[in-house]
Order: structure tokens, then C-alpha cells, then sequence
């Protein structure tokens, strides 16, 4: 079978990695890639466009496409390719505004009542300062853009001061162009969070093995939200109660009123979870793979990936088939760029360690300039280490992002801290 990935980040180098594994895969290709992937799969230099990339979809004769990142989905790549016959994992543009559109997904958990924070909506500036001067909130905000921001459109806002700048810049300053131009207003959440992701067919769903990610870019928490600085798997504070309780107070009803309105919801949902003390509510959806966690995910399942994404994509899935309990254990530390996640260094030289068998370096924001390895996003490589145990997986990542870390390159270094000894 000749499989294509799209998207050029850690999270694509992650899927790469593992449906190489596959014996179903003939040729894999990835669109567009980068310098890291190049011993596991075919790179393929392509303009992001949807026309552009069921183009060369077309051209290289490819029997399955795995959707990476958000934004072709959110465009109507598999919509597209779905009508040219190309089985695809990944939702169509209708069911992709659970991530697209944080309003979308919002009243949609709502008319479900899926458990989540109450919100209002803005989009003008000045009925969103007079709400909140109305409504004071001693414990803070999250502000979020309705649209696609890169990670970046979540605004964790500690006071109601911090809440009228955000929706000041958001709505007024036009800070995030028209992914800011309508907001949501979520009460504040308090507990621990989780990712949770579900391979779905559209009525059936897989859970996949639970992860946790930090956002924030400095240890203890500290600093702006980022894309994502680490991750480990299994989050074992997500027990299988809660997840069963994710799966019928949230995804079943998801997926049954997705179908309802002719729009079956065929691919990965995220939902991330925060582990309140009235139970598990969601903060947010997303239409693909989450990135890191991915990178801690896929190394902890015991089966062929490629069978289950074929499966969805037909609407065929078998759950029963497949184990959703984790193999070993993984930690993944993120190596960014000085100055992430706001204006940061790019074209850092890079090194390349040797891995241990316990040790796999998935290259994010990376690109060759005149034949050299060189740093081109925020997020720069990803250091996993497994490990029977946690310990020794932070151990092998920890170790792994030491030999890779070079100047102009930082680190968190409490990513699954607190679940060692």
C-alpha cells in the first residue's frame, strides 16, 4: 500500500516512524517533511495547498492519506480527496470545526451538554469590556480566539485586568487577524489536565493510551502557553473510570450528533480533559493528533497503527481488535528555540546524537540550509525515551535532549517530574 503523510512537524516525524513499521506499507511518502524523516519515508516538496497537495496525491497514486495538522482538514483536504476515491484519516471540513471553530465546538458540547465551562461569546470589544466590568471574576479567565491560532490562541488570564488586554488585542488590535476577530469567554478550570485521543469511524471510537502535556514554556509551569514542551504516557492519573466516563458523557454523544447532522466525524478527536472536582470537563477539541503527544503516544501501542486508521476511514472499525493499555512508558522533552513562543531564533546549527534502543529523536521545526542541519520553528526537535518503568524513560529523554541540545535551544526540565520518585 503506498501511504502518504502530510505535515512537516515532530507530530508527522511520529506518525512516519510508526506506520513505517507497518508490513502493509509498500512506499511511504510524507508532504512536505523534513531534513529528519529522510531514512523513513519518500520527502515530497509541495505547496500546502489543498488543489496543490491532491495534485501530487493524485500524481504519486496513493492508496491511504494521514492528515497531520489542522489546517488542511480545516480547508477540506479530505473532502477533496474523498471525492476523488482516496481513502483519507482525517475529518471532513464540516466535522473539523470542533478544532477550526472554538464557538462551533462550544455550542455543539453545549446542545449535547457535554461537560464544560460556561462561556459567552464576543466580538465586539466593547460589549466584551462591559461584560466583564458586569461580571467580576475574583479566580480568572480563559479568553480563547474562535479560529486557528498555531496553539497560540488560548489566553489563560488570571484577573479580569488581564482579560479586557487579551480581548483589547484580540478584538480591538486584531492581533491574530481574523482567527481573533470572534472570542470565547470560558469560566476558569481547576484540576489537573489530560489528552485523551480516540481513533472514530464515525459511530465506534478507540481510545488511545492517555498523555499529558505542558504548555506552559518554563518549569513550574511558568510563563506563556506554547504548542506544547513535553509530554509522558500513560497519564496514570487518568484512570479507566474517567475514560470510560470521557467516552459516554463526551464522545459518544459527539459522534452521534456529528452523524445526525449528515457530517460523520471519521479520524482522531482530541479531547482535553481537566479532572475537576465534579469530574472530568473539556477544555478544548482537536480534529488531528496532538503535538507532543503523539511523540509518547504511538511508541506506547502494541499494535499496527495503519490498521485502525484504514478501518475508520471506512467506517469499519473494530475496537474489540485492539488493546487500549499502554506499553511501557514514554517521555518526550521539547528542545525550542531561544525566545519561543514569541519572536524567536531560527537557522540554530543542529546536532544529531546517536539513539540507544530506548532513545528516538523526532525532528520538529528543522530544515538544510547550503547542506546543514538548521533549526526553522519555535519547537524544534523532540527527545523521547521509553523505559519499562517512568523513571527510566525520563532517564533515556532527558539524556537524549542533553546530547541534542545546543546553544540557542532550551528546555524545560521538569517534564514528568512529578511522576517519578
Amino acid at each position: 500500500m503506498r501511504v502518504a503523510v502530510i505535515g512537516s512537524g515532530g507530530r508527522e516525524h511520529a506518525l512516519v516512524w510508526k506506520l513505517k513499521q507497518s508490513p502493509q506499507v509498500s512506499e511511504l511518502y510524507v508532504l512536505p517533511g523534513n531534513p529528519g524523516m529522510v531514512e523513513l519515508a519518500k520527502l515530497v516538496k509541495v505547496e500546502q495547498s489543498v488543489a496543490a497537495l491532491v495534485a501530487e496525491i493524485e500524481n504519486l497514486a496513493i492508496d491511504f492519506v494521514v492528515v497531520g495538522p489542522e489546517q488542511p482538514l480545516a480547508e477540506g483536504l479530505a473532502d477533496e480527496l474523498s471525492k476523488r476515491g482516496v481513502l483519507t484519516f482525517g475529518p471532513m471540513k464540516a466535522s473539523a470545526k470542533l478544532e477550526s471553530s472554538k464557538v462551533f465546538a462550544k455550542r455543539l458540547m453545549k446542545s449535547c451538554k457535554v461537560p464544560t465551562a460556561a462561556f459567552e461569546v464576543f466580538s465586539d470589544f466593547r460589549l466584551f469590556e462591559k461584560f466583564v466590568q458586569e461580571n467580576p471574576r475574583a479566580n480568572g479567565r480563559v479568553v480563547k480566539a474562535d479560529g486557528l491560532a498555531a496553539g497560540k490562541g488560548a489566553f489563560v488570564c488570571t484577573n479580569d485586568a488581564e482579560a479586557v488586554d487579551v480581548g483589547r488585542r484580540l478584538l480591538a488590535a486584531s492581533e491574530l487577524g481574523e482567527a481573533g476577530a470572534t472570542i470565547v469567554v470560558e469560566e476558569m478550570l481547576t484540576g489537573r489536565e489530560a489528552s485523551l485521543h480516540f481513533l472514530c469511524d464515525g459511530e465506534r471510537f478507540l481510545a488511545l493510551p492517555p498523555a499529558q502535556d505542558y504548555k506552559r514554556a518554563f518549569d513550574g509551569d511558568e510563563g506563556p502557553n506554547t504548542g506544547g514542551m513535553g509530554t509522558f504516557c500513560p497519564a496514570r492519573h487518568v484512570s479507566e473510570v474517567t475514560i470510560r466516563d470521557v467516552e459516554l458523557r463526551v464522545v459518544s454523544p459527539i459522534l452521534k450528533e456529528l452523524k445526525g447532522q449528515g457530517t460523520p466525524y471519521r479520524g482522531l478527536l482530541y479531547v482535553g480533559i481537566m479532572l475537576t472536582e465534579s469530574g472530568p470537563q473539556v477544555i478544548e477539541f482537536n480534529c488531528r493528533f496532538g503535538d507532543p503527544e503523539t511523540q509518547v503516544m504511538l511508541p506506547c501501542l502494541g499494535y499496527d497503527l495503519l490498521e485502525p486508521m484504514i478501518e475508520c476511514a471506512k467506517g469499519q472499525l473494530n475496537p474489540a481488535k485492539y488493546s487500549a493499555q499502554a506499553v511501557g512508558n514514554a517521555v518526550c522533552v521539547v528542545l525550542c528555540a531561544e525566545g519561543y513562543p514569541a519572536s524567536y531564533l531560527k537557522h540554530v546549527p543542529l546536532t544529531a546524537p546517536a539513539c540507544n534502543s530506548n532513545q528516538i529523536l523526532f525532528s520538529a521545526g528543522t530544515t538544510t540550509v547550503e547542506g546543514k542541519w538548521v533549526s526553522s520553528g519555535g519547537r524544534v526537535l523532540n527527545a523521547v525515551g521509553l523505559g519499562d518503568t517512568m523513571n527510566e524513560a525520563r532517564t533515556n529523554a532527558y539524556d537524549l535532549a542533553h546530547q541534542a541540545i545546543v546553544e540557542g535551544l532550551r528546555m524545560r526540565s521538569d517534564i514528568a517530574l512529578s511522576e517519578v520518585s
